[in-house]
Parts: C-alpha cells; sequence; structure tokens
C-alpha cells in the first residue's frame, strides 16, 4: 500500500497530491505523505453514516485531521464529498451539519476554522471541483480569512489556488532527506524526497550521506 503521486497545474501553482490512504491500518503510510504537505485537504464522506463513522471516536477523519496538524501542516481545506449521496441529494442542511461539526473538532485540535474553506463536492459527478455545480443553487462560496488577506471561490481547485505558499530557506545550503529511491529502466537510479533547504539545479554536485557518495545532478 503505498502513496501516490499525482501532478497538475492551476492558474497559479505546480500541485502535487501525495494520496494517503484512510485505511487505520495504513496509517505510517499515511503519515510518509503527510509530513511532506504544504496543506492538508481532508475529503469527508457526506453520505448517511459514512461521515458519522468518520467523525466517531475512533473515525479516520479525526485521525488524520490531527495527523495532519501534529506533523505540522498548518492550512486545511475540507472537502464535503459525496454530496450526490446525501438524503435529498444535495442537501444544504447536511453539508451545513457537517460543516459544524467538523469546524468544532478542528478548532479542538488547533485549526482556526476561519482559515478553513470547506466545499460541498462530489467527485464522482464533478460537482464543484473545476467547475461551479448547478445542482447545489444555495451554496454561495467559501471564504477564508487569514492575517495575509482574505479569499473566497466557489470550486475545491481554486480552495487550492488560495494556499499560501510556504517560505522555502533558498538561501542556505541544499538538504534533501531521501524519502524512496525508484531504480527506473533506462534512466538509472532516482532518488525522490523534498528541497528542504536550499536549491537543487542540474550540474551541481552533492554529497549522499551516510555513505559519503558523491554524484552530479543531471536533471
Amino acid at each position: 500500500i503505498d502513496i501516490a503521486l499525482w501532478k497538475f497545474e492551476t492558474a497559479k501553482f505546480y500541485v502535487t497530491i501525495i494520496d494517503a490512504p484512510g485505511h487505520r491500518d495504513f496509517i505510517k503510510n499515511m503519515i510518509t505523505g503527510t509530513s511532506q504537505a504544504d496543506c492538508a485537504v481532508l475529503i469527508v464522506a457526506a453520505g448517511t453514516g459514512e461521515f458519522e463513522a468518520g467523525i466517531s471516536k475512533n473515525g479516520q477523519t479525526r485521525e488524520h485531521a490531527l495527523l495532519a496538524f501534529t506533523l505540522g501542516v498548518k492550512q486545511l481545506i475540507v472537502g464535503v464529498n459525496k454530496m450526490d449521496s446525501t438524503e435529498p441529494p444535495y442537501s444544504e442542511p447536511r453539508f451545513e451539519e457537517i460543516k459544524k461539526e467538523v469546524s468544532s473538532y478542528i478548532k479542538k485540535i488547533g485549526y482556526n476554522p476561519a482559515t478553513v474553506a470547506f466545499v460541498p463536492i462530489s467527485g464522482w459527478h464533478g460537482d464543484n471541483m473545476l467547475e461551479v455545480s448547478t445542482k447545489m443553487p444555495w451554496f454561495k462560496g467559501w471564504l477564508v480569512e487569514r492575517k495575509e488577506g482574505k479569499a473566497e471561490g466557489k470550486c475545491l481547485i481554486e480552495a487550492l489556488d488560495a494556499i499560501l505558499p510556504p517560505a522555502r530557506p533558498t538561501d542556505k545550503a541544499l538538504r534533501l532527506p531521501l524519502q524512496d529511491v525508484y531504480k527506473i529502466g533506462g534512466i538509472g537510479t532516482v532518488p525522490v524526497g523534498r528541497v528542504e533547504t536550499g536549491v537543487l539545479k542540474p550540474g551541481t554536485v552533492v554529497v549522499f550521506a551516510p555513505a559519503n557518495i558523491t554524484t552530479e545532478v543531471k536533471s
């Protein structure tokens, strides 16, 4: 059970989605992914019984929100998914109920709900993912307020564009903790990780610790 990486571009950012497994048996895999993220997107299922299971005492919604905050991911977006399977479908009271309950819980953890975008979506039908859904005319949009200014929108992709990019210490020496190493036929060995400090570019000579191996960055 691995974490999946997906890349796409928005109007503002290159986004890498680290899709961490939801099942509690794979929590260590989820920690691997979450520790590298700049923002967490918590997907909550709106279906009858599904939300209740996730937010229950041992539920995954609770555990993942707590882990994200504990691992230092201080920006959060909440996608209220499966709005097509609420009773009745695309129910405003159900969305408001979930928003209220999740807000209350994430506040206890340490997030400020005023800075969190809550977006009612259906991944299956594409509602409010990239374009405004016609099925939820009651949804007037999400609004976040933080000291860097306000942001608002209606879709999930706009909430991603409202993420505040973290300041990277590019003036320091290069440090890149390795998360994984892929061996790709015809290309060679590809180390994977996040540049924590400094700058990585082709032609740079780097040293791997603790093995003390020196090599040149190819691309």
